[in-house]
């Protein structure tokens, strides 16, 4: 079983949401902020069906890699869907939900870093 590190692990779901044209994808390090996790990666897809798709192919290419989520919130209603991979944290929200929630302005002092694709 392959085990990606941390890094590896963004550029694998950061890559999985561009493929399935998630929008405004963001990367959060959080590390030093809070202990429940390293990093958020946050996106946004047009609709539910495309939050579930995004959702669905960000699942099977971790999986594909040997890493499984600890969880998985929100899927049934797909406005906001959280993926816990332990050091990451993916939010994937509908657009009109995100922009409700503003999480982003939740951590205005961590860094976004660019995950080179």
């Amino acid at each position: 079983m392959i085990i990606l590190e941390t890094i590896e692990k963004l550029k694998a779901i950061v890559e999985a949401a561009s493929e399935k044209k998630a929008k405004d994808t963001e990367v959060l390090h959080l590390t030093g902020l809070t202990i429940m996790t390293d990093y958020f990666v946050i996106c946004s897809g047009e609709s539910t069906t495309q939050v579930r798709t995004i959702v669905d192919y960000i699942e099977e290419q971790l999986r594909k890699a040997g890493v499984k989520p600890s969880g998985i919130e929100g899927y049934s209603h797909s406005k906001w869907v959280l993926m816990d991979y332990g050091d990451v944290i993916v939010h994937v929200f509908e657009e009109e939900t995100r922009q409700y929630y503003e999480i982003e302005k939740l951590w205005i002092d961590a860094p976004r870093i660019e995950v080179g694709l």
